[in-house]
């Protein structure tokens, strides 16, 4: 199932115990929250589209197979750039809930945890 955000969706693609699959589109000259996750690692590996991801202070450049390792408690945020970016998330840990989002900067004005 689809969700809808201000910065484009995410769909749930497969879930087992200690981990989860997601489809994430960020829509051109959008961004997801600037965030943390306290009981959560993810890796992201960019599928489609053009953009830019950030792991603590390093930027990377996200182009079709690249790929960013973020661990427990590191800020991180995507930003499509000229197209749509497609990511496909793998989130590792006990805690997979939506609500294990602190978000420290979000431009929709969404509720900073």
């Amino acid at each position: 199932m689809r969700v809808e955000r201000p910065w484009g969706w995410f769909e749930e693609l497969l879930e087992a115990p200690g981990y989860k699959i997601k489809r994430l589109l960020v829509r051109s000259n959008r961004q997801l929250s600037l965030q943390r996750h306290q009981h959560r690692s993810e890796s992201w590996t960019v599928v489609s589209g053009e953009g830019m991801l950030l792991c603590d202070e390093t930027w990377t450049t996200a182009l079709p197979g690249v790929m960013l390792t973020i661990p427990k408690k590191s800020i991180h945020r995507a930003q499509g750039g000229a197209q749509d970016l497609v990511i496909l998330e793998v989130q590792h840990g006990e805690v997979l809930q939506e609500d294990d989002i602190e978000r420290l900067q979000d431009d929709y004005g969404r509720v900073i945890t």
